[in-house]
């Protein structure tokens, strides 16, 4: 029976999740499989693989072959190199433990390469962030500029407001006086 090491599609509309299976070549692209290998998230950025490096290579081994994709993401795990370190401490070329021990420093590099480029994807997420907020500091302040014209305007009616009602009391209370004024005035005539 042909086998394939092979993405099988699941999540929902939108937002793919894949399983990455050894399965028949005939079946379903959703149907049964033979052997769950791993996991597979494209919606996150670096994407999420989860994968069995030592299943998948013995799948490889015995002859599964892997589709494009599959082949990709087995590639930027290590499976394939792990197959072809295999091959060669098969043949003679290298001992067990040279082998275990490229595939580590292969390993821990990669490491290091994703780890840069989650920093460098914080970095500019915190950038971006950074200038929405420069931006939106930069529309509220206009928004307060236009508004303080208007506010001035009406501070300026309730001074001439204010003013004028003074006014008012200070001619209210100079009436007010005069008759009383005129009043005492003629008491003191009496």
């Amino acid at each position: 029976m042909p086998v394939k090491i092979r993405l099988q599609r699941h999540g929902k509309k939108g937002k793919p999740f894949y399983w990455i299976v050894a399965a028949d070549a005939r079946a379903k692209r959703d149907g049964k499989y033979l052997e769950k290998l791993g996991i597979y998230n494209p919606n996150v950025n670096p994407a999420q693989i989860e994968l069995d490096i030592d299943g998948s290579v013995q799948w490889l081994q015995n002859g599964a072959q892997p589709t494009d994709t599959a082949r990709a993401i087995l590639s930027y795990k290590g499976v394939m190199l792990k197959k072809h370190l295999a091959g060669g401490v098969a043949k003679g070329a290298l001992t067990e433990e040279q082998a275990e021990e490229k595939f580590n420093a292969w390993v821990e590099e990669k490491a290091k390469a994703i780890d840069a480029k989650k920093g460098k994807l914080s970095e500019a997420d915190q950038k971006a962030k950074a200038e929405a907020l420069a931006a939106e500091k930069a529309v509220n302040e206009a928004r307060i500029a236009a508004a303080q014209p208007e506010e001035e305007v009406a501070e300026e009616e309730t001074e001439a407001t204010t003013e004028a009602a003074e006014e008012t009391e200070t001619a209210a209370e100079a009436t007010e006086e005069t008759p009383k004024a005129t009043e005492e005035a003629a008491k003191e005539e009496e």
